[in-house]
């Protein structure tokens, strides 16, 4: 197990959040790409849709690159009901090893991986997901907390 990584950053109505928080119960930490791109709004909306669920056993956290206005209108637009947090340094995402190479239309750039982490009540990681389905992966976390807990 690896200790997570603390964050202190800004959510979507721009109110600071930290890792310390948590502490005592589980975290979803999801990094994705963009605001209102199609993958990640696919994702966004199945954290959304699953929420119900998910809240029982863990509270979901998103963050990305994007400013905190670009998170209040995505989170307005889709009626997102849970913290999205504005790392435009990246740091917190490097923290996490989620800013990789990538390709896009024969273009190589640094950017946001679209990767999960589970958090325990006690900071650590205790399952990585990387790379993730934005389709399905709710279901995958609802899955896998039932069994970590």
């Amino acid at each position: 197990m690896n200790k997570a990584p603390n964050f202190k950053l800004k959510d979507q109505n721009n109110k600071v959040h930290s890792l310390e928080e948590y502490k005592g119960q589980w975290l979803v930490l999801y990094f994705y790409p963009k605001d209102d791109t199609p993958g990640c709004t696919t994702e966004a909306c199945n954290f959304r849709d699953a929420r119900a669920d998910i809240e029982k056993l863990a509270a979901v956290v998103g963050i990305s690159t994007d400013s905190v206005e670009s998170h209040k209108k995505f989170s307005e637009k889709y009626h997102l009901d849970f913290t999205l947090l504005s790392d435009p340094d990246h740091q917190v995402i490097e923290a996490y090893d989620s800013w990789k190479p990538k390709k896009f239309m024969g273009r190589e750039f640094l950017g946001t991986n679209r990767n999960t982490f589970v958090i325990d009540p006690n900071g650590n990681i205790v399952k990585k997901y990387l790379g993730v389905n934005p389709k399905n992966h709710a279901e995958q976390i609802i899955k896998d907390l039932k069994e970590l807990q």
